[in-house]
């Protein structure tokens, strides 16, 4: 099923994430939230993170997408959806040229992943210092999975091996 998602950062077009995470979603144009929200570039990749505090911050302005299933499965991916410290929240916003509110999907974050501050709060994200991950420190693939699980089962089994064979001596 489609949802409409909300990005205000590395996933917006022209940023680094753009085309991995939304190359195949349809997007509606750009779009404020109705709420303001914290957002500042943190953490020591300069990450634009968003904060799940409504009423602090500015509008945040950014891009509203339709993304698929699958997509989704992606997005989760890119943005640590499933780690404590990384929500995927509903919120409403508008279109910045008028019209009516819109549901849509945000990814934020808590205040534990944002160490250094490197901003104080922003209602848009130009920033360029983003620093991507290394490919091989869990980046996801096209299906959504990330590639660090592989790695850490193989090295999972491989101590496992090595603890088994010290007891047989």
């Amino acid at each position: 099923m489609a949802q409409n998602v909300f990005v205000f950062g590395t996933l917006k077009k022209g940023f680094p994430l753009h085309q991995q995470g939304l190359a195949s979603a349809t997007m509606l144009g750009p779009y404020r939230t109705q709420a303001r929200f914290p957002l500042l570039i943190a953490g020591p990749r300069f990450a634009p993170m968003m904060f799940n505090e409504p009423g602090i911050g500015f509008h945040v302005v950014g891009e509203l997408y339709i993304v698929e299933e699958r997509a989704m499965e992606n997005l989760d991916c890119i943005e640590s959806i499933g780690k404590p410290e990384n929500l995927r929240v509903s919120i409403d916003v508008k279109p910045i040229e008028g019209g009516r509110a819109l549901s849509a999907l945000a990814c934020m974050k808590t205040w534990d992943l944002a160490e250094p501050v490197h901003s104080g709060y922003l209602d848009v994200y130009d920033d360029r210092r983003f620093i991507l991950p290394a490919k091989t420190k869990g980046y996801c693939d096209k299906t959504g999975r990330r590639e660090q699980a592989s790695l850490a089962y193989v090295s999972q089994v491989g101590t496992l091996s090595s603890s088994l064979r010290s007891i047989d001596r």
